[in-house]
C-alpha cells in the first residue's frame, strides 16, 4: 500500500505532466495561428496582384468585336507625314491617258473623264469635307497625271458626295481609310478602269493617299485609300496626293475610334466605328 510520500510524488508528476501539456497546446495553437495570419495576407496580397494584372471582364466585355485585333492602343497620332514621294524619272509634260470602260456600270451616273494628251506638270489643291472634319489634300500631276485627271472629273461631277469611306484597317503593317464607293459596299466604281502610275521604288508612308484596285494590272477606279500610320505594301498601287497635317489629325481620330472587324479576316479591317462620309471634294485650281 502506498505511503503518502509516494502519493504526494504520483500526483507531483500527473500535475506536471498536465502542465507541460497544457503548455504544448498553447505553444500549438498560437503557432498555428501565426501561420494562419501568414496565409491569409498571402492570399490577400494574392488577390491584390491578380485584380490588378489580370485584365477586366467589364472591359473586354463592352470592347467592339475585332478590337483585339486592332492596333488601335499604339497608333502614333504624333508622327510626322512622310517625304512626298518624287518619281525617280520625271513624266513628259503631257502623257497619253485612257480611261477603258468596264463590263460593271458605274455606282453612280457620271461620266468618263477626257482621254488623250494630259497634263504630268504641277499640283493642285483640294479638299475632301467629311462628316469628321476637313482633309486637306495635293493632288500631284507630276506623280500620277491620269489617276489626278479621274479625281478631279469624278470630284467636279459630284460623284463622291455624301459616299461612305466603307473600310478602315488599324492592323500594324496597314493603316489605311477606304473611300471612293457611293454604294458603300466596297465593290462600286465608275464603269471604267485608270491605268497604273507606279514605279519600283514605290512605298506608302504616313500622310498618303494611294489607288485600291482588283489586285490586276490597271484595275483602279474610284475607290483610294488615305494612309495614316505604318503601311507596308507592294509598289503597286498607285500614290497621286498627299494629306496635310490638320487632315492626318482627321484620320488619327478615326482610327483611334477602331472599326468594327466585319472585314476580317479578308481583305481587314471593317466599317469605322465613327463613321465617315464624303459631303464634297473641292478642287482649286484644277
Amino acid at each position: 500500500m502506498p505511503t503518502n510520500e509516494q502519493r504526494r510524488e504520483a500526483a507531483k508528476r500527473k500535475l506536471d505532466r498536465q502542465l507541460a501539456n497544457r503548455a504544448q497546446r498553447t505553444k500549438t495553437h498560437r503557432r498555428n495561428a501565426v501561420a494562419g495570419g501568414l496565409i491569409a495576407a498571402l492570399l490577400v496580397i494574392g488577390i491584390v496582384v491578380l485584380v490588378k494584372f489580370l485584365p477586366s471582364h467589364d472591359r473586354n466585355a463592352a470592347a467592339p468585336p475585332h478590337a483585339a485585333q486592332s492596333n488601335t492602343d499604339t497608333l502614333r497620332t504624333d508622327s510626322k507625314p512622310a517625304a512626298a514621294p518624287i518619281r525617280p524619272k520625271p513624266l513628259p509634260a503631257f502623257v497619253d491617258c485612257q480611261y477603258p470602260a468596264t463590263q460593271q456600270p458605274s455606282a453612280k451616273p457620271v461620266k468618263p473623264p477626257l482621254a488623250g494628251d494630259t497634263e504630268a506638270q504641277g499640283t493642285v489643291a483640294a479638299t475632301m469635307r467629311t462628316s469628321a472634319g476637313p482633309i486637306g489634300l495635293t493632288l500631284d500631276r507630276a506623280l500620277a497625271p491620269c489617276t489626278v485627271n479621274s479625281f478631279l472629273s469624278l470630284a467636279k461631277q459630284g460623284y463622291f458626295t455624301n459616299s461612305p469611306c466603307h473600310r478602315l484597317v488599324t492592323n500594324p503593317t496597314l493603316h489605311v481609310l477606304q473611300c471612293g464607293d457611293p454604294t458603300g459596299a466596297g465593290t462600286g466604281g465608275p464603269g471604267y478602269t485608270i491605268p497604273d502610275e507606279v514605279f519600283p521604288e514605290l512605298t506608302y508612308g504616313r500622310g498618303y493617299v494611294a489607288m485600291a484596285n482588283t489586285g490586276e494590272p490597271n484595275s483602279g477606279g474610284s475607290q483610294f485609300f488615305l494612309i495614316y500610320g505604318q503601311t507596308e505594301l507592294p509598289p503597286q498601287y498607285t500614290v497621286f496626293a498627299t494629306i496635310s497635317p490638320a487632315g492626318l489629325t482627321v484620320l488619327d481620330q478615326i482610327a483611334k475610334a477602331g472599326d468594327d472587324g466585319s472585314l476580317e479576316p479578308s481583305p481587314g479591317g471593317g466599317k469605322p466605328n465613327q463613321p465617315v462620309t464624303i459631303t464634297a471634294i473641292d478642287a482649286r485650281g484644277a
